[in-house]
């Protein structure tokens, strides 16, 4: 007996292995294995999100080195042509002035001693002159030896950037691929989840064609409604659902009205169908904000806290978030007032 338990839920799990693994396969399944791929797939989104926002980081550092060592390039760039312009300058200076020098030859000797009031005059000016020359020279063969370090400085640099930009397109294109998965699965999730919508809908519909509202009236409650809860309640709008959750930070539906009234002091067991056997049964004519509501046709599954003006507080089902949504169910099976 056990050996043939064991081999049809092998057989199963195989099956339904198959199923997920073939696009469209799954069309037409209850809605529960619908949730159940996908929950699949949301791990799925849920690990390439996390890899897309490692890739971007990855990304983000390459990129940052790839620009640093482009601005010492620019910086290069700029101190070299500065250097060349200064260097070209005092080469055309120095040429000029020893042109000059060579074409006027002995006449421009005799124009300096000429225009020297004395010996010791000529000979200062003179000295001057090749001191000046001497220093241009100086400065020219210093700006080129400058201007060869530049050069040797930027070509470095140069295969610095190279490799770089490789790396920064590396961690693009790498970035790039993964996120392209992402969208590929979060597509897919979105087509689930709008299955699973649909699905939803038409379990509603029949729910809503086999209704039949609650017998009996309970009368007034004698014990007075926990009003306070509701805002309790409310400052957890948006937690996540999670199965078997109890809070603080997400809840399944019966753990969430749980927290909420563990919060005044009142102590609740983790079941909806526990719960409704706590405190004074209440109708539904008599509802007040606090009070217990509870739903499930053949048997209650669900249960929330009533706010007032028709609606109640609740934590859904998988994916989705504690909300208020309308008491205007089919399924609607009583309440309780704690």
């Amino acid at each position: 007996m056990q050996k043939s338990w064991t081999t049809r839920i092998a057989a199963a799990v195989a099956a339904l292995t198959l199923a997920l693994s073939i696009p469209g396969a799954a069309l037409g399944a209850p809605i529960d294995t619908k949730r159940a791929e996908a929950a699949r797939v949301k791990e799925q989104v849920d690990e390439l999100d996390m890899q897309v926002e490692i890739a971007a980081e990855d990304y983000n550092e390459a990129n940052a080195a790839y620009q640093a060592v482009s601005k010492q390039v620019a910086e290069s760039e700029a101190r070299l042509a500065e250097l060349t312009a200064r260097q070209e300058t005092l080469q055309n200076h120095l040429d000029v002035r020893v042109e000059g020098m060579y074409r006027t030859g002995p006449l421009g000797f005799l124009e300096i001693l000429f225009s020297t009031a004395s010996f010791e005059e000529f000979a200062t000016t003179w000295d001057l002159l090749n001191d000046m020359n001497e220093r241009d020279a100086t400065t020219v063969a210093e700006l080129k030896r400058l201007r060869i370090e530049v050069e040797a400085t930027q070509a470095q640099l140069r295969e610095q950037q190279a490799e770089a930009k490789a790396q920064r397109d590396v961690m693009a294109k790498r970035k790039a691929e993964i996120q392209a998965k992402l969208d590929e699965r979060q597509r897919k999730l979105s087509g689930l989840e709008s299955e699973i919508a649909a699905l939803k809908a038409a379990e509603e519909a029949a729910r809503r064609a086999a209704y039949r509202a609650p017998a009996g009236d309970y009368g007034t409650p004698s014990g007075a409604a926990h009003g306070d809860v509701v805002a309790i309640a409310k400052s957890k709008l948006g937690a996540p659902y999670r199965w078997g959750a109890a809070g603080p930070n997400a809840f399944d539906c019966s753990g969430f009205t749980m927290w909420v009234y563990g919060q005044i002091g009142i102590s609740l067991p983790h079941s909806s169908r526990a719960q409704i056997g706590v405190g004074e049964r209440v109708s539904r004519a008599n509802l007040q904000p606090g009070d217990l509501v509870f739903f499930g046709l053949s048997r209650i599954h669900h249960v929330g806290i009533y706010v007032g003006g028709g609606m109640y507080i609740h934590a859904p089902h998988t994916g989705d978030v504690v909300k208020i949504s309308s008491l205007n169910r089919s399924d609607y099976a009583g309440a309780c007032r704690p």
